[in-house]
C-alpha cells in the first residue's frame, strides 16, 4: 500500500485516532534510527532558574562589563 492510498483513510480517522497514528510513526522512526525517547515511568531532571543566584550574579557582572564599555 502506498502512502497516497493511505491519505483517503487518514482522513477519515476521527482526531484522537489521528494523534495516535502520529504516535505510532514518531516512536517507530525513532527506534529506527536508535533514538532514545522518554519513558513514561521515568523522572527526568528539570533545570530552572529559580534561585540560580550564582547564575544571576554572572549575568549582572556581564551587564556591568558591557555598560562599562560604552
Amino acid at each position: 500500500m502506498t502512502v497516497t492510498e493511505l491519505y483517503p483513510a487518514v482522513r477519515m480517522l476521527p482526531r484522537a485516532e489521528k494523534l495516535r497514528l502520529i504516535q505510532f510513526l514518531v516512536i517507530d522512526l525513532a527506534q529506527e534510527e536508535g533514538i532514545p525517547l522518554l519513558a513514561a515511568e521515568s523522572e527526568y531532571p528539570i533545570w530552572t532558574p529559580l534561585n540560580a543566584f550564582e547564575a544571576g550574579n554572572t549575568l549582572f557582572g556581564m551587564l556591568q562589563e558591557h555598560k562599562a564599555k560604552l
